[in-house]
């Protein structure tokens, strides 16, 4: 039986950078991977460096990984395109974002 080879893609959605590390400042400390919900990142083998981001189409946006480090501007998170639009009525003032309606 012949095995195919696999192949990661990018998604649309998330091109695959849900959350990026700024290396002058992450220290590995690897708290941002001890309270990412969906396990998206492991620990680097290298001492010192920022975690590898293993499955970053899981990633649930949360913010828990930014958050939580110690160290203010060492990773982001980049929010999908369709999680970045928003909206300000004049009116008001008041800043909302789509609600998604999924059809049945």
């Amino acid at each position: 039986m012949l095995m195919g080879n696999a192949y990661f893609l990018p998604s649309p959605a998330a091109p695959n950078e849900c959350v990026t590390f700024d290396e002058s400042k992450c220290i590995g400390c690897n708290i941002c991977v001890d309270v990412c919900r969906c396990d998206v990142m492991l620990p680097n083998p290298q001492c010192g460096k920022p975690p590898i981001v293993t499955y970053p189409d899981e990633c649930w946006f949360c913010g828990a990984c930014v958050s939580d480090c110690p160290i203010e501007g060492a990773n982001r998170l980049n929010h999908p395109i369709n999680q970045r639009i928003t909206w300000k009525r004049k009116a008001t003032g008041e800043i909302f974002r789509v609600k998604y309606c999924y059809m049945k």
